[in-house]
């Protein structure tokens, strides 16, 4: 039996959509593996210039460069982290996207301490656009719903 063009339509409509899904995947993957490694270029390379991140007590913070020096100025003193993205659920509609999610931070506050690490966790929300060469982080809202263990650096309050 023949195929209509409607058939091949479709389905380019549901691969493009899987696709889109799995680039915007990536994308998280590359840049919260980046936050592990402290690799700071990496991670903001996946924000758009005009981004905008909300976090727990943070006041907003706007633009690219400044987004980077206060997650930098965070994170940076810890020894070693985890960022754990988890219950990803994404949709794509044309050239824009959201996303929502989990996440699980654990920190190695002090080197060579037996003491348990600092975490903390709670709902994320994103929201991105498709750039000219790939999708980019507009907006990430993240709220803090428990901690655990003492964060004797106190870089997010």
């Amino acid at each position: 039996m023949p195929h209509k063009a409607a058939d091949y339509d479709s389905l380019a409509r549901r691969l493009r959509a899987l696709e889109d899904k799995e680039a915007l995947r990536a994308l998280m993957i590359r840049g919260w593996r980046a936050l592990d490694h402290k690799d700071w270029q990496t991670w903001i390379e996946c924000w758009a210039g005009d981004a905008v991140l909300e976090f727990g007590r943070w006041e907003k913070i706007h633009g690219r460069e400044e987004i980077r020096a206060k997650v930098e100025e965070a994170e940076s003193p810890y020894a070693s982290m985890q960022h754990h993205i988890l219950n990803l659920h994404f949709d794509v509609e044309g050239d824009r996207a959201t996303d929502i999610g989990y996440m699980w931070f654990v920190a190695v506050t002090t080197p060579g301490s037996t003491r348990a690490p600092y975490s903390m966790g709670g709902p994320y929300d994103w929201e991105f656009r498709r750039g000219p060469d790939s999708w980019l982080l507009v907006r990430q809202r993240l709220g803090v719903w428990w901690t655990d263990g003492e964060d004797t650096l106190k870089a997010f309050e």
